[in-house]
């Protein structure tokens, strides 16, 4: 019975964390065909046979299918839920039905649909971190230093207590919270960090040591650390609270920090300077959405805003079969002023698929590793 409920309180809020990221996403791509006057066939969570389905006055069918580790938004004219043209129901389309199909609209509006779904997903993360700040505050913590750890990064570099960080990398902080996102997203990456000393400015290189660390839950994670602690000086800790425009502000703040941080660890992995052992695939994401939900409904919505950045990064990459593959495929036809062959289209969606399914198979074989370590 135990593990019945344990499965339960992984696996709702899996499902729950999934399906408001993929709804969202789904819904930008939706919402900018109507403004388009573009006809959308069908509008799906999860693939499969539907769960439930209704048709809307625009005829539109809204459905939920058995199987939900995604969705889709199919047009008027698409041959398959990856939005791939048929071309013989396309060729005997009257004058009339043509501007309302995907196909046929203006470069601009093809494109527009396409970066609605990545957009719609910034937006939520937006929306989520500007409510949780707006209501909750921030406590923040001066990034002073109190405390060096012997033999760590910062004591190689030469920090000492009292230092106060002002940037790391030419990126001005003002949080220590920040300052420790920046370091355990860079295990064994030279930073420059810019601290003031008895009141003049210096600066330093340190290169955080890659160190294995457990959460709460036992989850093992391979990070930087520099070796500091923040001062506990009362004066070095404040609770601050935001009006409506500035929690608006510091969440936009916040989305545009994740997201450069993340192309970061991403490029860092491509170039071969951090290990790709660290991505997760869904069943790390489902067991984190069920400790996270433990944890309350703010640390709950904070880690859908971190996954709804995540999904819209992830699907801005340009590979085919991805909306950023897509849009690659739309640069070429504004450069050309000609779409790509059909052929070479087809044969760029066959390598996307390709390495997605590779994508997909390592980072479950990731998450395998975890749960047997």
């Amino acid at each position: 019975m135990d593990w019945l409920i344990a499965s339960v309180g992984t696996l709702v809020p899996f499902l729950f964390v999934l399906s408001m990221v993929i709804f969202f996403h789904e819904l930008g791509h939706w919402g900018v065909a109507r403004l388009c006057g573009v006809r959308v066939e069908s509008f799906a969570i999860g693939f499969g046979r539907a769960l439930w389905q209704r048709r809307d006055g625009h005829g539109t069918v809204w459905k939920i299918g058995w199987l939900p580790l995604g969705g889709y938004v199919k047009f008027v004219g698409d041959r398959d839920v990856a939005s791939n043209p048929d071309r013989a129901a396309l060729e005997r389309a009257q004058e009339d039905e043509r501007q309302h199909l995907f196909f046929f609209r203006p470069l601009w509006q093809r494109a527009s649909i396409v970066a609605a779904g990545p957009i719609a997903n910034f937006l939520l993360a937006l929306v989520l971190l500007t409510g949780l700040f707006w209501v909750r505050g921030q406590e923040i913590y001066a990034p002073v230093i109190g405390e060096i750890m012997p033999e760590s990064a910062a004591a190689a570099a030469g920090l000492q207590p009292g230092d106060y960080i002002v940037a790391v990398d030419n990126q001005p902080i003002d949080d220590f919270l920040a300052l420790g996102r920046i370091v355990r997203a860079a295990p064994d990456t030279e930073l420059r960090l810019r601290f003031v000393r008895d009141g003049a400015e210096r600066s330093v290189l340190a290169v955080p040591q890659l160190v294995e660390e457990k959460d709460r839950f036992g989850n093992v994670y391979r990070v930087g650390r520099l070796g500091v602690v923040h001062s506990r000086a009362p004066d070095n800790v404040q609770h601050r609270s935001y009006g409506f425009f500035a929690a608006t502000a510091r969440a936009a703040g916040e989305t545009g920090f994740i997201l450069r941080e993340s192309l970061r660890a991403v490029w860092h992995i491509v170039i071969g300077r951090q290990s790709a052992d660290g991505l997760g695939g869904p069943i790390f994401i489902a067991q984190l959405s069920g400790e996270t939900a433990s944890l309350g409904l703010g640390a709950l919505l904070n880690f859908i805003a971190l996954i709804s950045i995540s999904i819209g990064l992830i699907n801005l990459f340009p590979i085919p079969i991805l909306d950023g593959g897509q849009l690659l495929f739309y640069a070429y036809e504004a450069l050309a002023g000609r779409p790509l062959p059909p052929r070479a289209q087809a044969g760029g969606m066959m390598v996307g698929m390709a390495m997605l399914a590779f994508l997909l198979v390592f980072v479950t074989w990731n998450d395998i590793q975890r749960l047997l370590g």
